[in-house]
């Protein structure tokens, strides 16, 4: 596990001295799988032959001297609905598990690109509809830190994998937090770019307007690295910004002397765990001594954002996963008597409880006579959401609060309350609606259990986050600690 805890320029520069070779990292990776996933269970597939395969050819370019990627050689797990040429795509759904991809998603192909060595996919809370991992059809991701415990989601998988030393990167995707919130619940780094700067092509869709791939790493440096080698316009995404890519790693200069703060008073108001708010507010201070200045400011639609959310992703869902009828791809229903039933007991057999519930939400919410109640409305109030950031970055450089309300929580404590596994999102779903950047940090623990601040940056700022992120990383031991498994 010392391995990883390396930084990358360490690990590359004990490659270029023939110190380290690929093929090492690749076994360290697999050894440590080998050791620990059956307690943690965060793959549902390996890439063992493939991995070794790439790690010979890198070790063959390494001997020869060619040039290294920005990822050389580093062991990354890939979150289950990134499609993958040649490795199952599943989604942790039961209708895709014997899905088996022909192209690679755009992020595969930069990471191929930077020379990055695919482990395996991750597990997820099915389709990506869900903050603890429990909805995987096939099995929970338990938490590094403690089993019993969730390790939160829908980037369950990713963030339990990284937390153990399993790989050195992961990939995930944020819809409402499923990227921040469970490195929150696992004590790592994880960073939601702004909507649009990473390429969507080839991430199954849950909620098109809302999803983001983003890196799960240990430190923030790493996660500046990836986010190089990862943004950037793709013609083949329709969504994707056509933004001048900056130097992110060039920007960790330590210096946040001189940066406004906000603190939003609805991110440390009711519902808020005291140890919680006790670890934000200390790292205030932290900020406060290197020159930073903060202030309480006021979101006031935080209110509504659970609400908004849920309608707009719901129905998003429901329209993008009615391409799932046992027809094209995924599992087809045995000896249906007609059309209508091989769609209905595909869909019945194929879907689990969770993405059942957010179908009927998505579809009710979307049906003549409730759309301008439901939809149309919760679409104004995105707007007013997204004003209320506007509004508080025109006098604060970055909005600071914590990740999540509360640490992880038990598994099963809340699989028979959905309103409160819904409501363990309140902090990072307002982020996800305006569509702007946050990266989730280490900042304390609570009766052994990390404690995530978030770090939210104004539209293309990643810049300025990581720089702030990194500072605070640079002047606290929190991010070096490890799970003992």
């Amino acid at each position: 596990m010392a391995l990883f805890d390396l930084r990358l320029q360490e690990v590359h520069n004990q490659l270029k001295k023939k110190e380290l070779s690929v093929g090492d990292l690749v076994d360290a990776s697999y050894s440590r799988i080998a050791a620990t996933d059956a307690s943690i269970q965060a793959f549902l597939t390996l890439n063992e032959e493939g991995a070794r395969a790439a790690a010979a050819e890198l070790d063959n370019a390494l001997a020869a001297g060619e040039e290294q990627g920005l990822l050389f050689g580093l062991p990354a797990g890939i979150k289950d609905n990134i499609v993958t040429e040649g490795l199952l795509t599943t989604c942790a759904s039961q209708f895709l598990r014997n899905y088996d991809p022909i192209y690679s998603a755009t992020v595969m192909k930069k990471l191929n690109a930077a020379q990055s060595v695919t482990i395996g996919k991750l597990n997820m809370d099915e389709f990506a509809m869900g903050g603890s991992n429990e909805n995987s059809s096939f099995r929970p991701t338990r938490n590094p830190w403690n089993t019993d415990y969730v390790p939160g989601g829908s980037s369950g998988g990713s963030a339990a994998s990284v937390a153990a030393g399993q790989v050195y990167f992961a990939l995930g995707s944020d819809t409402g937090g499923s990227i921040r919130q469970p490195a929150a619940y696992c004590g790592i780094v994880g960073l939601k770019p702004t909507y649009g700067l990473v390429s969507r092509f080839g991430l199954v869709a849950f909620a098109s307007s809302l999803d983001q791939i983003g890196p799960l790493t240990k430190n923030v440096e790493d996660s500046a690295y990836v986010l190089q080698a990862i943004a950037g316009y793709d013609a083949g995404d329709s969504t994707s910004a056509d933004v001048e890519i900056p130097d992110y790693v060039g920007a960790l200069n330590g210096d946040v002397k001189g940066l406004r703060i906000g603190v939003p008073k609805e991110y440390l108001g009711q519902g808020i765990d005291p140890k919680v708010k006790e670890a934000v507010l200390a790292a205030l201070k932290q900020f406060e001594s290197l020159g930073a200045t903060w202030e309480e400011v006021s979101l006031p639609h935080t209110e509504y954002a659970v609400a908004t959310y849920y309608l707009l992703a719901s129905s998003e869902a429901s329209s993008n996963l009615a391409r799932f009828d046992g027809v094209r791809y995924g599992i087809r229903a045995e000896n249906p008597d007609n059309l209508l039933e091989l769609y209905r007991k595909s869909r019945s057999q194929g879907f689990g409880p969770e993405v059942k519930r957010r179908i009927m939400l998505g579809t009710y919410a979307l049906s003549s006579g409730y759309y301008d109640a439901y939809y149309l409305k919760a679409q104004k109030v995105r707007t007013l959401i997204k004003q209320d950031f506007d509004n508080v970055f025109q006098n604060f450089d970055l909005i600071i609060g914590p990740t999540a309300p509360t640490p992880a929580f038990r598994i099963g404590e809340q699989v028979g309350d959905p309103l409160t596994m819904y409501l363990n999102d309140i902090c990072t779903i307002p982020v996800s609606l305006a569509g702007i950047p946050a990266i989730s940090v280490p900042c304390g623990f609570a009766d052994g259990l990390p404690i995530g601040l978030q770090i939210i940056g104004k539209a293309f700022d990643e810049r300025t986050v990581l720089r702030a992120a990194h500072a605070f990383e640079q002047h606290t031991e929190h991010h070096k600690q490890r799970p003992q498994l």
